[in-house]
Protein backbone atom coordinates (compact mmCIF):
# COMPACT_ATOMS: atom_id res chain seq x y z
CA UNK A 1 0.00 0.00 0.00
CA UNK A 2 1.44 3.63 -1.13
CA UNK A 3 1.86 5.80 1.72
CA UNK A 4 -0.14 9.31 1.04
CA UNK A 5 2.24 11.25 2.70
CA UNK A 6 5.09 10.21 0.61
CA UNK A 7 2.98 10.67 -2.69
CA UNK A 8 2.43 14.08 -1.03
CA UNK A 9 6.40 14.69 -0.89
CA UNK A 10 6.57 13.21 -4.94
CA UNK A 11 3.94 15.31 -6.19
CA UNK A 12 5.60 18.42 -4.36
CA UNK A 13 9.14 17.26 -5.72
CA UNK A 14 7.23 17.52 -8.97
CA UNK A 15 6.04 20.43 -8.68
CA UNK A 16 8.53 22.54 -7.08
CA UNK A 17 11.65 20.83 -9.24
CA UNK A 18 13.47 20.88 -6.15
CA UNK A 19 14.04 19.65 -2.60
CA UNK A 20 14.18 22.76 -1.31
CA UNK A 21 11.12 23.95 -3.42
CA UNK A 22 9.30 20.96 -1.95
CA UNK A 23 10.74 21.25 1.90
CA UNK A 24 9.14 24.79 1.29
CA UNK A 25 6.06 23.62 -0.04
CA UNK A 26 5.12 21.53 2.77
CA UNK A 27 6.88 23.30 5.62
CA UNK A 28 8.94 20.32 6.45
CA UNK A 29 13.17 20.02 5.98
CA UNK A 30 15.00 19.13 3.05
CA UNK A 31 16.26 15.97 4.69
CA UNK A 32 12.93 14.73 5.66
CA UNK A 33 11.87 15.11 2.11
CA UNK A 34 14.72 12.83 0.95
CA UNK A 35 13.75 11.07 3.44
CA UNK A 36 10.55 9.79 2.49
CA UNK A 37 11.89 9.56 -0.96
CA UNK A 38 13.88 7.00 -0.01
CA UNK A 39 10.85 5.21 1.93
CA UNK A 40 8.94 5.41 -1.20
CA UNK A 41 11.46 4.15 -3.64
CA UNK A 42 11.80 1.05 -1.33
CA UNK A 43 8.02 0.76 -1.49
CA UNK A 44 7.61 0.54 -5.22
CA UNK A 45 11.05 -0.93 -5.72
CA UNK A 46 12.02 2.03 -8.37
CA UNK A 47 14.39 4.42 -8.42
CA UNK A 48 12.00 7.30 -8.45
CA UNK A 49 14.71 10.68 -8.51
CA UNK A 50 18.02 10.46 -9.75
CA UNK A 51 21.34 13.45 -9.60
CA UNK A 52 20.81 15.71 -12.01
CA UNK A 53 23.92 18.57 -11.07
CA UNK A 54 23.65 19.69 -8.21
CA UNK A 55 19.98 18.61 -7.76
CA UNK A 56 17.56 16.38 -8.49
CA UNK A 57 15.59 14.90 -11.77
CA UNK A 58 12.52 12.57 -11.60
CA UNK A 59 13.26 9.51 -13.35
CA UNK A 60 10.77 7.85 -15.89
CA UNK A 61 9.39 6.13 -12.91
CA UNK A 62 8.73 9.05 -10.86
CA UNK A 63 7.23 10.85 -12.94
CA UNK A 64 5.24 8.43 -13.77
CA UNK A 65 4.18 7.80 -10.34
CA UNK A 66 3.83 11.39 -10.08
CA UNK A 67 1.21 12.28 -12.53
CA UNK A 68 -1.06 9.16 -10.47
CA UNK A 69 0.09 10.97 -7.55
CA UNK A 70 -1.50 14.25 -8.11
CA UNK A 71 -4.83 12.63 -9.39
CA UNK A 72 -4.73 10.74 -6.11
CA UNK A 73 -4.25 13.77 -4.12
CA UNK A 74 -6.96 15.61 -6.12
CA UNK A 75 -9.75 12.46 -5.17
CA UNK A 76 -8.46 13.33 -1.44
CA UNK A 77 -9.13 16.44 -1.69
CA UNK A 78 -12.45 16.16 -3.02
CA UNK A 79 -13.12 13.56 -0.59
CA UNK A 80 -12.54 16.16 2.02
CA UNK A 81 -14.15 18.83 0.59
CA UNK A 82 -17.03 16.45 0.59
CA UNK A 83 -17.40 15.33 4.14
CA UNK A 84 -16.87 18.88 4.52
CA UNK A 85 -19.88 19.91 3.04
CA UNK A 86 -21.71 16.87 4.42
CA UNK A 87 -21.23 18.05 7.91
CA UNK A 88 -21.38 21.69 6.99
CA UNK A 89 -19.08 22.98 9.69
CA UNK A 90 -15.90 25.13 9.10
CA UNK A 91 -13.47 22.97 10.74
CA UNK A 92 -9.45 22.38 9.95
CA UNK A 93 -6.78 24.22 8.61
CA UNK A 94 -7.30 27.57 5.97
CA UNK A 95 -3.83 28.52 4.47
CA UNK A 96 -5.06 32.11 2.74
CA UNK A 97 -2.65 34.72 1.16
CA UNK A 98 -2.80 38.50 0.02
CA UNK A 99 -0.77 40.43 -1.69
CA UNK A 100 0.52 43.64 0.81
CA UNK A 101 -2.18 46.17 0.76
CA UNK A 102 -5.01 43.79 0.75
CA UNK A 103 -3.32 41.89 3.79
CA UNK A 104 -2.98 44.79 5.46
CA UNK A 105 -6.50 47.10 4.44
CA UNK A 106 -8.84 43.28 4.98
CA UNK A 107 -6.81 40.68 6.83
CA UNK A 108 -6.75 42.13 10.33
CA UNK A 109 -10.71 42.31 9.97
CA UNK A 110 -11.32 39.19 8.13
CA UNK A 111 -8.75 37.26 10.33
CA UNK A 112 -10.20 38.13 13.68
CA UNK A 113 -13.92 37.39 12.28
CA UNK A 114 -13.26 34.22 11.39
CA UNK A 115 -11.35 33.41 14.66
CA UNK A 116 -14.46 34.52 16.52
CA UNK A 117 -17.00 33.03 14.35
CA UNK A 118 -15.27 29.45 13.84
CA UNK A 119 -13.11 28.83 16.70
CA UNK A 120 -12.49 25.32 15.41
CA UNK A 121 -11.10 27.08 12.14
CA UNK A 122 -7.00 27.71 11.92
CA UNK A 123 -6.12 30.17 9.39
CA UNK A 124 -2.60 30.63 8.63
CA UNK A 125 -2.07 33.86 6.40
CA UNK A 126 1.21 35.02 4.52
CA UNK A 127 1.77 38.17 2.10
CA UNK A 128 2.31 37.26 -1.24
CA UNK A 129 2.55 39.25 -4.66
CA UNK A 130 -0.55 38.13 -7.27
CA UNK A 131 1.75 35.68 -9.06
CA UNK A 132 2.72 33.79 -6.10
CA UNK A 133 -0.45 33.54 -4.23
CA UNK A 134 -1.96 31.91 -7.74
CA UNK A 135 1.20 29.71 -7.90
CA UNK A 136 0.85 28.37 -4.22
CA UNK A 137 -3.31 27.81 -4.88
CA UNK A 138 -2.20 25.75 -8.16
CA UNK A 139 0.25 23.87 -6.07
CA UNK A 140 -1.69 23.08 -3.19
CA UNK A 141 -0.16 25.02 -0.58
CA UNK A 142 -2.64 27.47 -0.53
CA UNK A 143 -6.45 26.95 -0.04
CA UNK A 144 -7.09 31.02 -0.76
CA UNK A 145 -5.35 33.80 -2.69
CA UNK A 146 -6.43 37.45 -2.26
CA UNK A 147 -5.06 38.62 -5.96
CA UNK A 148 -5.47 41.79 -8.02
CA UNK A 149 -5.78 42.90 -11.83
CA UNK A 150 -5.98 46.26 -12.88
CA UNK A 151 -9.51 47.70 -15.14
CA UNK A 152 -7.17 47.45 -18.48
CA UNK A 153 -4.68 45.00 -17.73
CA UNK A 154 -6.29 41.18 -16.57
CA UNK A 155 -4.44 38.74 -14.47
CA UNK A 156 -4.21 35.27 -16.29
CA UNK A 157 -5.51 32.35 -13.90
CA UNK A 158 -4.95 29.20 -14.79
CA UNK A 159 -7.59 26.27 -15.44
CA UNK A 160 -8.86 24.73 -12.61
CA UNK A 161 -9.46 27.89 -10.34
CA UNK A 162 -12.66 29.34 -8.89
CA UNK A 163 -12.87 33.14 -8.51
CA UNK A 164 -14.96 35.55 -6.70
CA UNK A 165 -14.97 39.13 -6.85
CA UNK A 166 -14.48 40.89 -3.46
CA UNK A 167 -14.16 44.97 -4.38
CA UNK A 168 -13.26 47.41 -6.85
CA UNK A 169 -10.20 49.54 -5.61
CA UNK A 170 -10.13 52.74 -6.65
CA UNK A 171 -6.71 54.49 -7.37
CA UNK A 172 -5.34 57.83 -7.23
CA UNK A 173 -2.34 59.91 -7.93
CA UNK A 174 -0.65 60.54 -4.70
CA UNK A 175 1.71 63.75 -4.53
CA UNK A 176 3.43 66.03 -2.24
CA UNK A 177 0.73 68.39 -1.58
CA UNK A 178 3.21 71.67 -2.86
CA UNK A 179 3.00 69.67 -6.23
CA UNK A 180 1.40 71.93 -8.96
CA UNK A 181 -1.52 69.94 -9.36
CA UNK A 182 -2.23 69.44 -5.65
CA UNK A 183 -5.68 71.96 -5.30
CA UNK A 184 -7.20 69.88 -8.67
CA UNK A 185 -10.14 68.30 -8.00
CA UNK A 186 -9.00 65.30 -10.80
CA UNK A 187 -5.68 65.01 -13.11
CA UNK A 188 -5.35 63.17 -16.59
CA UNK A 189 -2.32 60.43 -16.68
CA UNK A 190 -0.45 62.39 -19.29
CA UNK A 191 0.11 65.42 -17.32
CA UNK A 192 2.81 63.49 -15.39
CA UNK A 193 5.13 63.00 -18.42
CA UNK A 194 7.99 65.03 -16.59
CA UNK A 195 7.56 63.96 -13.13
CA UNK A 196 9.04 61.39 -11.72
CA UNK A 197 7.50 58.25 -10.80
CA UNK A 198 8.09 56.32 -7.74
CA UNK A 199 6.42 52.71 -8.66
CA UNK A 200 6.77 49.16 -7.86
CA UNK A 201 9.51 46.23 -8.27
CA UNK A 202 10.95 45.44 -11.67
CA UNK A 203 8.60 42.52 -13.24
CA UNK A 204 5.92 43.26 -10.40
CA UNK A 205 2.33 42.78 -11.71
CA UNK A 206 1.75 46.25 -10.47
CA UNK A 207 4.69 47.94 -11.94
CA UNK A 208 3.97 46.04 -15.42
CA UNK A 209 0.69 47.94 -15.49
CA UNK A 210 1.74 51.44 -14.25
CA UNK A 211 4.52 51.30 -17.49
CA UNK A 212 1.85 49.24 -19.71
CA UNK A 213 -0.72 52.24 -18.80
CA UNK A 214 1.61 55.27 -19.24
CA UNK A 215 3.16 53.82 -22.74
CA UNK A 216 -0.44 53.52 -24.00
CA UNK A 217 -0.62 56.77 -23.32
CA UNK A 218 2.34 58.19 -25.48
CA UNK A 219 4.37 58.69 -22.11
CA UNK A 220 8.03 57.36 -21.30
CA UNK A 221 7.48 57.23 -17.49
CA UNK A 222 10.30 58.91 -15.57
CA UNK A 223 11.10 56.15 -12.80
CA UNK A 224 12.89 57.62 -10.12
CA UNK A 225 12.28 54.89 -7.31
CA UNK A 226 10.67 51.38 -6.40
CA UNK A 227 9.28 50.76 -3.29
CA UNK A 228 7.11 47.17 -3.10
CA UNK A 229 5.26 49.01 0.23
CA UNK A 230 2.78 51.31 -0.30
CA UNK A 231 3.35 53.30 3.17
CA UNK A 232 7.51 53.40 1.68
CA UNK A 233 6.07 55.00 -2.10
CA UNK A 234 4.29 57.57 0.11
CA UNK A 235 6.80 58.20 2.27
CA UNK A 236 9.22 58.58 -0.87
CA UNK A 237 6.24 60.88 -2.21
CA UNK A 238 5.77 62.99 1.57
CA UNK A 239 9.95 64.31 1.10
CA UNK A 240 8.94 65.22 -2.57
CA UNK A 241 10.94 62.41 -4.72
CA UNK A 242 7.94 62.32 -6.60
CA UNK A 243 4.50 60.69 -7.85
CA UNK A 244 2.93 57.42 -7.18
CA UNK A 245 -0.57 55.59 -7.75
CA UNK A 246 -2.08 55.24 -4.61
CA UNK A 247 -5.25 52.72 -4.54
CA UNK A 248 -7.49 52.83 -1.29
CA UNK A 249 -7.13 49.67 -0.44
CA UNK A 250 -4.25 49.58 2.64
CA UNK A 251 -3.15 53.04 2.45
CA UNK A 252 -4.15 54.99 5.55
CA UNK A 253 -3.39 56.49 7.68
CA UNK A 254 -1.63 58.47 4.72
CA UNK A 255 1.46 60.32 6.09
CA UNK A 256 1.56 63.94 6.45
CA UNK A 257 2.23 65.93 3.40
CA UNK A 258 0.58 64.04 0.51
CA UNK A 259 -2.19 64.90 -1.40
CA UNK A 260 -4.31 62.13 -3.38
CA UNK A 261 -6.30 63.49 -6.65
CA UNK A 262 -8.91 61.27 -8.16
CA UNK A 263 -7.56 60.36 -12.05
CA UNK A 264 -10.39 61.20 -14.99
CA UNK A 265 -10.07 58.18 -16.17
CA UNK A 266 -11.11 56.52 -12.67
CA UNK A 267 -8.15 53.78 -12.41
CA UNK A 268 -9.03 51.23 -10.36
CA UNK A 269 -7.94 47.45 -9.31
CA UNK A 270 -10.23 44.30 -9.36
CA UNK A 271 -9.90 42.61 -6.22
CA UNK A 272 -10.79 39.34 -6.18
CA UNK A 273 -10.03 35.89 -4.07
CA UNK A 274 -9.12 32.28 -5.98
CA UNK A 275 -9.83 28.79 -4.87
CA UNK A 276 -9.07 24.99 -6.56
CA UNK A 277 -12.11 23.74 -8.02
CA UNK A 278 -11.91 20.75 -6.57
CA UNK A 279 -12.20 22.68 -2.66
CA UNK A 280 -15.25 24.19 -4.18
CA UNK A 281 -17.35 22.50 -1.58
CA UNK A 282 -15.65 23.14 1.43
CA UNK A 283 -17.46 25.10 3.95
CA UNK A 284 -14.31 27.12 5.46
CA UNK A 285 -13.45 28.23 1.92
CA UNK A 286 -16.72 29.80 1.71
CA UNK A 287 -16.67 30.84 5.19
CA UNK A 288 -13.60 33.10 4.25
CA UNK A 289 -15.18 34.54 1.09
CA UNK A 290 -18.47 35.59 3.40
CA UNK A 291 -15.50 37.32 5.80
CA UNK A 292 -13.46 38.71 2.42
CA UNK A 293 -16.65 40.50 1.51
CA UNK A 294 -18.12 41.96 4.23
CA UNK A 295 -14.69 43.34 5.62
CA UNK A 296 -14.42 44.75 1.91
CA UNK A 297 -18.15 46.22 2.47
CA UNK A 298 -16.39 48.25 5.47
CA UNK A 299 -14.16 49.87 3.55
CA UNK A 300 -16.82 50.73 0.67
Amino acid sequence: MLNLERLRTLDALARHGSVSGAAEGLHITTSAVSQQMSKLEREVGQQLLARNGRGVRLTDAGRLLAEHAARILSQVELAQSDLEAQRGEVVGELRVSAFPTAARGLFPTVLADLRAAHPALRVRSCELEPERGISGVVRGDLDLAVVLDWYNKPLPLPDGLVKASIMDDPADVAMPDGHRFAGRAEVDLTEFAEDEWITWGEGEFCHEWLIFTLRSRGIEPIIGHRAAETHTQLGLVAAGLGVCIAPLLGRHPMPPGVITVPVKQRVRRHVYVVWRADADRRPSIRAAVDALRAAAELLA
